[in-house]
């Protein structure tokens, strides 16, 4: 069955991220779907080369234009599915009673819940975030889990590789860290720079290297507070990477320091597809799909000693890295692939249909 997407949003972010993972492979797995995007969007831009793709203003939720443009759209398009992500999006799509088609929102956040009370269903990526959906209200009948899938690892080429670490001098005697995610107050980056001023420039005689991918307002204010720290040249700032996998397989260790609201955390399932040990956070997210000790080494939030005595005891402990990396793979396999995930949602919109 066809489903429509819309997402609203300028720049690249967490939601932004699974959009252009989540269709082509709902492409990949014989579905038929079409993306519906600003127009002056990074995802416009760069990342939906393969997918059937539609570009509208979604200037405000306010603004007439945009309402109609989208009101437009669905009218005409053939889809039974209108899925919907963000605020604005949701705020601007508006079903027609008795028109025959299932309006579905997918939050990935804990936002406020009133521009999403008028959908039909609504999508959580974990069971924590839907039962705080139907605690603020929403009929749990139409509340469903659905989580995210990990991509799986891709290969890339040793000269690709090999380029990489050329331009960023990285050499075999360092221990290279990577995080992930935008640079907003919530990804605890903060934390990750305290934690890194607390560990001495080499450990084991491997010199510590941070890359951090990603941008975002707090830039200067976390490039500043490294000079301070005496850290900056320990740190890459990678900005936004388009294509992360060269980073992911040159990394020794992955270090995710979200605060408590973080949802999910794709970057857990990144370090786990790629095999790479983990330090983590005991975000909201973390504490639903990790195990500590288990798959991944979990601190508190907030902290940026607990986050430093965390990354000392994994880079000193090759055998608890390789037991991370083994049941790592594991989850993936078990709990996070594209096929189940993908089945789920193709089972909820079938259900969604059927009950319209």
């Amino acid at each position: 069955m066809k489903s429509l997407h819309l997402l609203g949003s300028k720049q690249m972010g967490g939601a932004e991220r699974w959009f252009a993972r989540f269709l082509p492979a709902m492409l990949r797995h014989g579905e038929s779907v079409e993306a519906v995007v600003r127009r002056d969007s990074e995802l416009a831009r760069h990342h939906l080369a393969n997918v059937p793709t539609r570009m509208l203003g979604f200037r405000t939720v306010w603004d007439p234009l945009s309402r109609h443009e989208v009101r437009r759209l669905i009218k005409a398009s053939d889809a039974p599915i209108v899925q919907t992500y963000m605020g604005r999006a949701t705020r601007l799509t508006r079903l027609p009673r008795g028109g025959g088609k299932v309006h579905v929102s997918r939050l990935g956040g804990y936002y406020k819940l009133d521009p999403f009370v008028h959908a039909h269903a609504w999508i959580g990526n974990t069971l924590g975030l839907c039962d705080w959906m139907i605690r603020g209200g929403l009929p749990a009948e139409r509340v469903f889990h659905i989580t995210n899938f990990a991509d799986p690892a891709r290969s890339v080429p040793t000269a690709e590789l090999d380029a990489l670490r050329s331009r960023i001098g990285l050499t075999a005697g360092d221990w290279l860290m990577v995080t992930a995610g935008r640079l907003i107050d919530v990804k605890g980056h903060r934390y990750l720079v305290d934690a890194l001023s607390r560990l001495p420039a080499e450990l084991g005689g491997r010199r510590l290297r941070l890359a951090v991918l990603g941008d975002g307002d707090l830039r200067p204010a976390l490039e500043a507070q490294a000079r301070q720290a005496g850290v900056a040249d320990r740190i890459l700032w990678a900005g936004w990477q388009h294509e992360p996998a060269p980073w992911f397989q040159l990394a020794d260790m992955v270090v995710f320091p979200s605060r408590d609201p973080e949802t999910l955390g794709n970057v857990i399932l990144e370090a786990w597809a790629y095999g790479k040990p983990l330090v983590c956070t005991a975000f909201r997210g973390a504490r639903e799909i990790t195990r500590h000790g288990e798959d991944a080494w979990i601190v508190p939030c907030d902290d940026g000693t607990a986050l430093a005595a965390g990354m000392r005891h994994v880079i000193g402990n090759a055998d608890l890295q390789r037991d991370f990396v083994a049941r790592g793979l594991a989850r993936i396999e078990k709990d996070f692939s594209e096929a189940a995930v993908i089945g789920q949602y193709r089972a909820l919109y079938g259900k969604l249909l059927e009950n319209r």
